[in-house]
């Protein structure tokens, strides 16, 4: 497909190389991450200063670092293009995984594997790679490509996982570390691939404006508040669902398999509701993934888990877990366009953040208080059934040309 045409490039690069490299950034980015669970007992095992709160409060902070930045990355990269910020997410990545391979108290920890590598996530994952993305592709095709997109991180959460544990039995959690820190320095070498800021024909628009009309349309808030309940579901989930096998006296391979399972499932699950995005309403799709986690979530807690029936849980997850991503990305990109793009996605994340910020965090602070996950198990379903319901009422038709131009007057003006 020709690059579609803007002013901000001495030279188009071919749209497919970029839904490559960005395919290529969210599996290293997000896959790793995925991982981060499986450091839970070892590192609480090996450091008397930190507990599943305090690892659970580091993966939270990572989580809200993550959000708060995002939409200044977003905006970053909108105002001079998407290669620098990555390269830089890079760089801050890979540092706070090595700073927190060489903790020994919880500060380090909390450091690197919470501030950094969440400032790092801001410049390298959703925001700025799917706007990057989005924008070289036109309404009809952007849903699917966007599901390519994030298919990358769905694949790198299938694969981080064996390659993980693997690398913990086979040397150290300060070493397994240190390995992933060396991967995710990849990401500065795939960064050159996104540059420019090639934008879609006639969008010209302030980011006042673009701002201003955001907020204030109702869809918008509504699907804000829809991907909050995302990050809260599943950051509790891919934190604490292998210590809650264990608690139930699973084997320790349980966890790993299901999170396995939950990485495989999420790549047909990626894909499918990308192309489903396409042909249907996608919020009525986001509909049904929310009230199937919900229902997933109350049948897996109502009976004792097997390695069966948790593996079962986990393929019903997964298929769930990232589809949301290009379903909502592709409503910002169909009501409000593509020229901020990554700066209104930066403002929907940063909720999903911090709703993943509270899934963490209180999952470990309920267990320290109560000794169990159920407080925190009926929140997921609950959650689930009000995230279904708000997406009803959002309004996904494109807002016409003469209101955006009225718009930008008024910001102007």
């Amino acid at each position: 497909m020709p690059a579609l045409s803007g002013p901000a490039t001495r030279f188009q690069v071919d749209p497919r190389l970029i839904l490559l490299a960005g395919s290529l950034i969210a599996l290293v980015a997000l896959g790793m991450r995925h991982s981060f669970g499986l450091f839970l007992g070892p590192v609480t095992g090996s450091l008397p200063a930190v507990d599943r709160e305090t690892f659970g409060f580091a993966i939270a902070l990572q989580n809200l670092m993550w959000g708060i930045a995002q939409p200044f990355a977003g905006m970053i990269a909108d105002r001079f293009g998407s290669a620098r910020v990555i390269f830089a997410g890079g760089l801050l990545y890979a540092g706070g995984l090595l700073c927190a391979s060489a903790a020994s108290t919880s500060l380090g920890l909390v450091l690197g594997l919470g501030v950094l590598v969440g400032i790092g996530l801001s410049a390298t994952s959703y925001a700025v790679v799917l706007g990057a993305v989005g924008r070289r592709f036109p309404p009809e095709r952007r849903s699917s490509a966007l599901g390519v997109a994030s298919l990358g991180g769905s694949l790198g959460i299938f694969l981080s996982v064996p390659v993980t544990l693997s690398l913990i039995d086979a040397f150290s959690w300060p070493l397994a570390l240190v390995s992933l820190a060396l991967v995710a320095a990849t990401i500065c070498a795939l960064a050159p691939v996104l540059s420019g800021r090639s934008v879609e024909p006639g969008a010209d628009q302030s980011l006042r404006s673009a701002l201003s009309e955001a907020l204030s349309h109702r869809g918008f808030v509504l699907l804000v508040l829809g991907f909050f309940v995302c990050g809260f579901q599943l950051a509790f989930i891919g934190t604490h669902l292998p210590a809650y096998l264990l608690d139930r006296h699973l084997p320790a391979w349980v966890g790993g398999a299901a999170l396995a399972t939950i990485g495989a499932t999420n790549i047909a699950g990626t894909f499918i509701c990308g192309l489903l995005g396409d042909h249907l309403s996608k919020k009525k799709i986001l509909v049904i993934l929310y009230l199937a986690r919900a229902a997933a979530v109350a049948l897996f807690v109502l009976f004792p888990p097997s390695d069966i029936s948790t593996l079962v849980f986990a393929a019903v997850m997964g298929f769930t877990w990232l589809g949301t991503v290009p379903l909502t990305t592709g409503i910002v990109a169909q009501i409000f366009g593509a020229r901020y793009l990554a700066t209104l996605v930066g403002i929907v994340f940063l909720m999903h953040q911090t709703g993943s910020f509270l899934g963490a965090w209180l999952g470990g602070l309920v267990f320290e208080r109560t000794g169990s996950y159920d407080i925190m198990w009926w929140s997921v379903v609950a959650s689930g059934v009000v995230a279904a319901l708000v997406h009803l009422p959002i309004d996904e038709r494109p807002l016409a040309a003469k209101d955006r131009v009225f718009g930008n007057a008024l910001s102007n003006a």
